[in-house]
């Protein structure tokens, strides 16, 4: 039997020899949950982002809460999260993204919002996370439900964000706990690589999507983020799901090719059942969204890239309800930030409710 060393060896080998094929995505797939198209260039021209305003959910539900990781920067994370955001709030959801990535963020950017604060005046003890969120418009009837979702700027530039200490964690997760009670979908932009800001939200996340491209380098670095937020003992009940994304792939084929070593590799030595989440194809009409500082799913929302996002949307919606369940921030803050445990086996659509 191979050791792990020799698998991740032949896992790498095998993505750059898989043949290209057709893409796998019809151009024609309907629309899901799309801005009207009149709105659909509404966030293609530069605007001051206004506070958000959401009505309060029911009393005891929360918000279910997906982190978007990665091994490596360079592979689209922040695309595929500012992405989701869109599609969860033009399908009528109370979305908040949270731009995690404490050093290095730039959900602002693709979202072509200004945000005049962000993480580290919170940390400063400047502003509350309250007065730092803006609102991210969609177009159409502003301030209505699913005319747009909340946005949480993080820092760019600042080291000193990237390895918060005790006391920084905890201003944000206090603000955080408290934001989550007036959302349906919290969408958490992580930083790359297995920092502990990176692994503690990812292990109190409900599902941990991590994005990972064909390339050998992100393939061994998406296996590497599995293993650090995968549990260290088999936990009593699952509690998280881990599932990959395959992005920038040429066809539906090579992105399952990577998935099932991936996912092969993970059960063998780790025990983890790694969920596939799809993939999304390599298309031109993303570069040239992020050029305009627009989500693809708003530029060009028939493309390929908006219709594999839009079936990722969809197999991620049937999860993403409210909960009779602790709040992923408390949770975060309860367990120290990286000490949290638990992986999930079970299928991206399971809805499932604890009392």
């Amino acid at each position: 039997m191979p050791d792990q060393a020799t698998a991740l060896r032949r896992l790498a080998q095998g993505a750059s020899n898989l043949r290209d094929s057709a893409i796998g995505v019809r151009n024609d797939t309907p629309p899901w949950g799309l801005p009207s198209p009149s709105a659909t260039h509404a966030l293609g021209a530069p605007h001051r982002a206004t506070a958000a305003k959401s009505p309060r959910p029911p009393v005891g539900s929360r918000a279910s809460v997906i982190a978007v990781t990665s091994g490596k920067g360079g592979v689209g994370k922040s695309n595929v999260a500012v992405n989701l955001a869109v599609r969860f709030a033009a399908a009528g959801k109370r979305v908040l993204l949270v731009d995690a990535d404490l050093g290095l963020a730039n959900a602002d950017v693709l979202c072509n919002v200004e945000v005049p604060f962000n993480l580290s005046h919170v940390v400063a003890r400047r502003k509350t996370l309250r007065e730092v969120v803006v609102r991210v418009p969609l177009g159409g009837a502003g301030g209505e439900r699913g005319a747009g979702f909340d946005l949480v700027g993080g820092a760019s530039g600042l080291a000193r964000m990237a390895d918060l200490d005790e006391g920084g964690r905890k201003l944000l997760t206090d603000g955080l706990a408290e934001l989550e009670a007036n959302t349906d979908v919290v969408l958490i932009d992580t930083g790359a690589g297995i920092s502990a800001n990176v692994l503690g939200f990812c292990r109190s996340a409900d599902n941990i999507l991590v994005v990972t491209t064909p390339e050998p380098t992100a393939i061994t670095d998406a296996y590497a983020m599995i293993k650090s937020i995968a549990p260290s003992q088999p936990g009593p009940t699952a509690e998280r799901k881990i599932s990959l994304l395959v992005n920038q792939a040429k066809s539906r084929e090579e992105a399952r090719a990577v998935y099932e070593r991936v996912a092969k590799v993970a059960r063998q030595f780790l025990g983890v059942n790694v969920l596939d989440a799809g993939h999304v194809v390599a298309d031109e009409a993303v570069g040239a969204a992020v050029r305009r500082r627009t989500p693809v799913v708003v530029h060009d929302p028939r493309c390929p890239a908006s219709a594999c996002l839009m079936q990722l949307a969809m197999r991620l919606e049937p999860g993403v309800v409210p909960e009779r369940a602790r709040g992923f921030f408390a949770r975060w803050l309860s367990r120290g930030g990286a000490r949290g445990r638990g992986v999930s086996t079970v299928g991206l659509g399971s809805d499932r409710r604890r009392d």
